[in-house]
């Protein structure tokens, strides 16, 4: 990563590859790039990694004992300046392959919280941006409402702001998330005004409260 280059990373947690969530994840990534980002997509479904064993080995040393794809990705996200993570709703919760990635970070809330050890200073992380990225099939209001927990804490763990999100319900009845009226060009302006933002040192209005 080079200096002064603003660097973006999707994470797509969908085992569906191009579905209704990763398209709205390109889209984003389409404006982050279109602003000048340096972008760079993910597929979780594609990388090798275990979930979390909860043996706390990690509560002595702050460094996980599994040595995958999992720590690789983390020590990326930990040096971007904005993280995108993606993920359908399956049975009201996000994918196993998000929450499992999420898990993993158990090591980095250890180093950084418990052994205080943390890279990323409060006012470094009002310009460190993350986003959240959802279709669903059913409209029901509180269908996404299980998932700002984890992210939040992840985003915490990882020092970003947890920005605005983008979900999109009712997929069943749009069709796909090409038959919603708007989901794909609030993608796009959002990855538009993310790049925008930290290049301005313009900490994000929209933050979630959930």
């Amino acid at each position: 990563m080079n200096p002064g280059e603003i660097t973006v990373i999707g994470l797509s947690g969908s085992p569906r590859k191009k579905g209704n969530t990763e398209q709205l994840l390109d889209s984003f990534l389409k404006g982050a790039a279109d602003a000048g980002g340096n972008v760079e997509k993910i597929l979780l479904s594609q990388l090798s990694y275990s979930s979390c064993k909860g043996c706390n080995a990690c509560h002595k040393s702050g460094v996980c004992i599994m040595d995958d794809d999992a720590t690789v990705l983390f020590d990326n996200l930990i040096h971007a300046n904005c993280v995108a993570l993606s993920s359908p709703i399956y049975t009201m919760g996000i994918t196993t392959e998000l929450k499992s990635f999420i898990d993993r970070a158990h090591y980095l809330w250890v180093r950084y919280f418990l052994l205080d050890n943390h890279i990323i200073t409060s006012e470094q992380k009002k310009n460190r941006r993350g986003y959240f990225l959802s279709t669903a099939g059913m409209d029901q209001e509180n269908v996404f409402d299980t998932a700002f927990p984890m992210l939040n804490a992840l985003y915490n763990i990882l020092g970003f702001s947890h920005c605005t999100d983008i979900l999109a319900g009712n997929m069943d009845g749009y069709g796909g998330i090409t038959g919603h009226p708007s989901a794909l060009l609030d993608a796009y302006q959002e990855g538009i005004d993310a790049v925008t933002g930290i290049r301005l040192k313009k900490p994000c209005e929209k933050q979630v409260k959930k």
